[in-house]
């Protein structure tokens, strides 16, 4: 497996996005940025979360072959662990973070959970459950998160890695990871399909792509929900 990376800021804010690969896997996180004046419960911000959360699942790919979706149970229950005695783990808006998994050996191996979709030349898995919701109040989004009629993400809860979106392919010859902040470029401007976004990667790697989502973002009218600009983080990958 051969990977090519990139990750950008927000400008003016701290990168809320962690990515790492490994000799046969890959993932991206991206952390949900915390909604002004909303009290989490916890010392901690996204950026320690999402690095946190990162160390526990790479340290688990490293070593064992289990179900995608038990490492990343496994690395939720650790990071919990990791603050439970500082922070109240019962407050619903407590950090929180997509997750993207790819691993491949005899077929590879994908889980996703929450907007950071896995793309391949025949389409992406997105799991596009927050898109779906009855309201995007800040109470609305706080009372469905990691609940099922709402949408699931990697924060305190780590019965959550078994909602994610999960499966196996053979015959892959390339794929990406994305954040929805790089995933804008098809999802929100329009400016691509997913094969070929594939090919742009491929071509001329993923801080064009990463350019190209700023320049759009810079020409765009603001959008009606979401950020006008985002983290954005892009991991090629060929077989």
């Amino acid at each position: 497996m051969q990977a090519t990376c990139a990750t950008l800021a927000t400008p003016g804010r701290v990168n809320e996005d962690y990515f790492a690969v490994g000799p046969n896997w890959a993932f991206v996180l991206d952390g949900a940025t915390a909604p002004s004046g909303v009290d989490s419960g916890c010392a901690h911000d996204v950026p320690w979360l999402v690095h946190r959360l990162g160390a526990e699942l790479a340290a688990r790919l490293v070593v064992s072959g289990k179900p995608l979706a038990d490492l990343l149970a496994e690395a939720v229950e650790s990071t919990c662990a990791a603050h439970a005695d500082t922070c109240d783990l019962r407050n619903p808006s407590s950090p929180s973070s997509t997750v993207s998994i790819l691993r491949a050996g005899d077929e590879v191996e994908y889980l996703v959970l929450a907007d950071s979709p896995i793309v391949f030349d025949h389409g992406a898995i997105v799991d596009d459950r927050l898109d779906r919701l009855p309201s995007y109040t800040q109470e609305a989004v706080r009372d469905l998160r990691n609940h099922p009629d709402g949408f699931w993400v990697a924060s305190t809860k780590p019965e959550a890695a078994y909602e994610a979106l999960q499966g196996s392919l053979n015959d892959i010859s390339r794929a990406a990871l994305l954040s929805d902040g790089a995933s804008r470029y098809v999802e929100m401007f329009a400016l691509s399909d997913w094969p070929n976004l594939l090919d742009l990667l491929e071509r001329e790697g993923p801080t064009e792509l990463l350019t190209r989502v700023r320049k759009a973002e810079s020409t765009a009218p603001k959008p009606a929900r979401g950020k006008p600009h985002d983290d954005a983080t892009a991991v090629f990958l060929s077989f």
